[in-house]
């Protein structure tokens, strides 16, 4: 069909005329034939101009420069009198493209493709075209390893010179993979090296499995990986000599042979540096990794230059260059390496400019900027300033883009783009957690009020067991060295009957303020202060130890607090982080002369490791302890630390680890000492999108105790267990489910093996 069609336009395209025009001097010019074409292109194109001379040779160049626009099909130039008639006759517009029977590509990412080679709505139509047509779809589907493939292109003529184009494709069944062969590999075995591979024939039990679905691309890192595995293993000069990619008659089978040689293993024997030294050449020469006697490994001359060059970008020299140059002794099998250093010319920052903040003002971005403008370049300072708009919070995401300035060699810019999350919310809605049960919560809050970056918030919450009220205010920049303060007023409701916990109920009413001081990037010290008002009622069958507490101090207290705490904060995200470290000590102290007196001490330390692109290690402790003083014996019992449930230790029910009351039922009271430990293996949600910042699971093992006045903090009582964990920032907040074991339950231990919280934020 397409070639019918083909030679039927030509056959029917008229021929363009090349008439021989005497030689005369143009007075007016005149185009006929025009239908879509303004007058004005034609004049554009046209090479003669009214007053120029006609000759035979300049009317032959003015029609090969209309033909060459491609929007017409037939051109003539005649006489009449002193005018140049110039006769054209368009090619067809095309009204509309269609493209049906496809499955493996949407159509709108075919029509993205077929646009690069001219075809689509409102574009000329050259009959070259439908070649082209076909062409370009058999290497978009051959990319990803359907052979079969049958493209039958129908064109509509319609009113108007226009035409329409209807693309029937037919894209049979993908070839799979039968068999790999790597040909010429002695030292490692064919399992291992196919192992690397991505792309291979699928098990007979992997229904689902793409693995034998064939794609370049994805042969082609398949051979970069085996490179890499070769040379991160001494083997210099392995060489991948060809890769044969056979497929049978019937298109549904493919065969890949990779023919190699590994070559011999080296050593290094040393290394030496040369080129400008703009640092210090002792400090460049300790970045370095490669040590004389080691296997040669890729990986780590590739890594001792990043570092380098990291290093160099440091000091301002963002364009430095530093090549690892091998000196070669193929008898021996040795090479020693040359570093050659070239750091290019010192740049400094021109502007910073940030795009994408809509609400938020520049000067809340400006002001979390390590890089400045006007100062040399740094490498750490841009990524510091990074990832201190990534940790405010307010954006999905942060890229920075650093160009050179067009025509300087000396000067960059520095371009923040943002993308921002709504920062204002008013919500009303239900939550629920393991250990609160249903919750009921309104709130409205701007943790960004007007684009200030200040945040203020009213909230309530309603649950089973607890009622608060609270009210808060935070300027992080109350100083411009970045000293944050803020205030709260709160109001809190527990009965904790409700709970599973000691039986009382309390009510606190409180006011609050509590500064931030930034002692580095990462290091800050926190202090407030708090006064509460706190009221106990209990009855003849109240828990033991709230009938202690009244028998001592009363029903009705005031104290006032102080918190003092220290934390250190390199995370890269707030909300879920994949690398850094986070410490805070903490003590919570009642101001000596309040009604009653304690003071409790917390330790928490966590840290996250990325193992690959994708995966990430956590481990967690926590270590606490309370007590009273002065005229208070021991910690008040609605002070007291819990464990178990989805915050501490997973597969256990919420607070029930640890110390009991002494009247039935003798539920849990909590103790005076806590320790928690977790480690937990994090990775994204299989199916979900590359760039997915919102959800991932975890395998993970949780580790916890409580303990009483008296008890000694015996590890040989924790509790344990194990399970797999999602967290997910939905659109309706926080939800977080787990499904744990308990792995050495007591008799008397509570258990919950499935757990979920919503509305509540992630530990």
């Amino acid at each position: 069909m397409k070639k019918f069609i083909v030679a039927l336009l030509l056959a029917i395209a008229p021929a363009p005329a090349l008439h021989a025009l005497e030689p005369f001097v143009v007075k007016d010019i005149r185009v006929e034939g025009l239908q879509r074409i303004a007058a004005g292109t034609v004049f554009n194109y046209l090479p003669i101009k009214v007053g120029d001379t006609v000759t035979p040779k300049s009317s032959q160049e003015a029609i090969q420069a209309l033909f060459k626009t491609g929007f017409f099909k037939d051109v003539r130039l005649e006489r009449q009198g002193n005018v140049l008639l110039v006769s054209v006759v368009e090619r067809p517009s095309i009204a509309g493209v269609k493209i049906t029977g496809t499955s493996e590509f949407s159509e709108d990412d075919l029509k993205k493709g077929l646009k690069g080679i001219g075809l689509a709505e409102g574009r000329v139509f050259n009959k070259s075209l439908l070649d082209n047509i076909e062409q370009e779809l058999r290497q978009q589907y051959y990319s990803r390893g359907y052979y079969a493939l049958i493209v039958r292109p129908t064109l509509t003529p319609l009113e108007r010179n226009r035409v329409n184009i209807d693309i029937d494709v037919s894209e049979g069944n993908p070839a799979r993979i039968h068999v790999v062969n790597i040909v010429g590999n002695r030292l490692f075995s064919d399992a291992e090296l196919l192992d690397l591979f991505t792309s291979g024939p699928a098990s007979w039990w992997a229904i689902f499995s793409i693995r034998d679905k064939y794609a370049k691309q994805k042969l082609a890192g398949d051979l970069e990986r085996l490179r890499n595995f070769y040379q991160d293993r001494g083997f210099l000069e392995f060489s991948i000599d060809s890769t044969q990619v056979a497929l049978t008659p019937d298109k549904e089978r493919i065969y890949i042979t990779v023919n190699i040689t590994e070559g011999n293993k080296y050593t290094i024997t040393g290394f030496k540096l040369a080129g400008k030294f703009v640092v210090p050449e002792k400090e460049l020469a300790a970045l370095v990794t490669v040590t004389p006697g080691m296997v040669f490994s890729r990986k780590e001359v590739t890594e001792s230059t990043k570092r380098m060059a990291d290093r160099l970008a440091n000091d301002g020299y963002a364009f430095a260059n530093v090549n690892a140059i091998p000196e070669i002794v193929k008898e021996k099998s040795e090479v020693a390496f040359t570093f050659f250093v070239d750091p290019g010319k010192r740049v400094y920052v021109r502007r910073v400019g940030f795009s994408g903040n809509v609400a938020t003002r520049d000067e809340v971005l400006r002001r979390e900027m390590r890089q400045l403008e006007g100062a040399w370049y740094s490498a750490e300072k841009v990524q510091r300033s990074r990832l201190r708009l990534q940790r405010l919070g307010f954006f999905e995401d942060v890229n920075v883009e650093t160009p050179s300035v067009p025509g300087s060699a000396d000067q960059v810019d520095v371009n923040v783009s943002v993308k921002e999350r709504n920062t204002g919310t008013l919500l009303a809605g239900v939550g629920y957690s393991d250990s609160d049960g249903v919750m009921v919560n309104a709130s409205i809050t701007q943790s960004n009020l007007f684009g200030s970056g200040k945040e203020l918030s009213a909230s309530f919450d309603n649950s089973r067991a607890v009622t608060n009220y609270n009210i808060r205010y935070v300027n992080p920049y109350y100083t411009a060295d970045g000293v944050s303060r803020g205030f709260n007023v709160f109001s809190s409701t527990v009965d904790s009957t409700q709970l599973d916990t000691a039986a009382y109920n309390t009510k606190t009413n409180g006011v609050g303020v509590f500064y931030g001081i930034p002692l580095s990037e990462e290091n800050r010290l926190h202090v407030g202060a708090d006064y509460e008002n706190i009221v106990i009622e209990a009855t003849t069958s109240s828990s033991q130890v709230a009938q202690d507490f009244i028998a001592e101090h009363g029903t009705e207290n005031d104290l006032v607090k102080t918190t003092l705490a220290w934390s250190y904060d390199s995370l890269d995200s707030a909300l879920l982080p994949t690398k850094g470290a986070l410490q805070r000590v903490s003590a919570e102290i009642a101001v000596p002369g309040s009604d009653i007196e304690y003071y409790r001490l917390t330790y928490i330390a966590g840290r996250y490791w990325p193992l690959t692109e994708d995966l990430s290690f956590k481990l967690k402790g926590e270590a606490g302890f309370g007590a009273g003083f002065g005229d208070t014996s021991r910690l008040p019992f609605f002070k007291n630390y819990f464990a178990g449930g989805s915050t501490t230790v997973r597969g256990y029910q919420s607070r029930s680890l640890g110390p009991r009351d002494a009247n039935p039922p003798n539920n849990p009271v909590g103790g005076d000492k806590r320790f928690l430990g977790n480690a937990e293996l994090l990775f994204p949600m299989p199916g979900a999108s590359v760039d997915n910042k919102s959800m991932r699971l975890s395998l993970f093992a949780d580790a916890g105790m409580v303990y009483g006045k008296g008890e000694s903090m015996d590890l040989g009582e924790l509790r344990y267990a194990a399970g797999l964990a999602f967290n997910w920032f939905s659109p309706i907040g926080p939800l977080s489910f787990s499904y744990a074991f308990p792995l050495n339950k007591k008799p008397d231990d509570r258990t919950e093996a499935f757990q979920f919280t919503l509305g509540v934020p992630f530990r």
